[in-house]
């Protein structure tokens, strides 16, 4: 029984289906700022939230990707910083005999889909715990956001209608 399970472990190794994993999912960096409390707690007006999300790529072996996605969310009341909250959300993913004209799309689609939930819970949490209501983030519209980013990449090129790969920021 035991030479069964682990004769098809082997077969998976030298398989050359591809494969996508998830590694490891983690809260990278976050921090919190508070810069005129306690008096804005005295101050009764709606507060206005501003949100700046954006990824990173970083490779970390031929088959290893460290993926991040990060926020600053500033919420001011009467002109004064409220709250001020950054965060950003990684994650390792493995990616096995895929072909690379599929890996970008993967980074900058799928793997930031997978990570966005973890950062919009990990803010709401921050904020709440911070004394105020939390606020839920917006669903994202990642392939949205990667086309664009496609396009700006190519105006930049010169229009090179040969290029199809996106350059994520670092």
């Amino acid at each position: 029984m035991t030479d069964q399970s682990s004769a098809p472990n082997a077969a998976n190794a030298d398989s050359k289906d591809p494969t996508f994993r998830i590694q490891r999912i983690y809260l990278k960096d976050l921090s919190l700022e508070q810069p005129n409390a306690p008096e804005v707690f005295l101050v009764v007006a709606e507060p206005q939230v501003e949100v700046e999300i954006d990824l990173s790529v970083k490779r970390i072996s031929d088959e290893l990707f460290e993926v991040g996605v990060s926020s600053t969310l500033t919420s001011r009341v009467e002109g004064k910083v409220l709250f001020l909250v950054e965060a950003n959300q990684a994650g390792i993913f493995e990616f096995n005999n895929i072909p690379v004209e599929q890996i970008d799309p993967m980074l900058g689609i799928t793997c930031p889909t997978i990570l966005y939930p973890y950062l919009r819970s990990n803010i709401a949490d921050t904020i709440s715990r911070a004394g105020f209501q939390p606020i839920h983030l917006n669903e994202i519209n990642f392939h949205g956001m990667y086309q664009q980013r496609l396009m700006q990449a190519q105006q930049a090129a010169g229009d090179n209608a040969d290029e199809s790969k996106i350059i994520l920021p670092n």
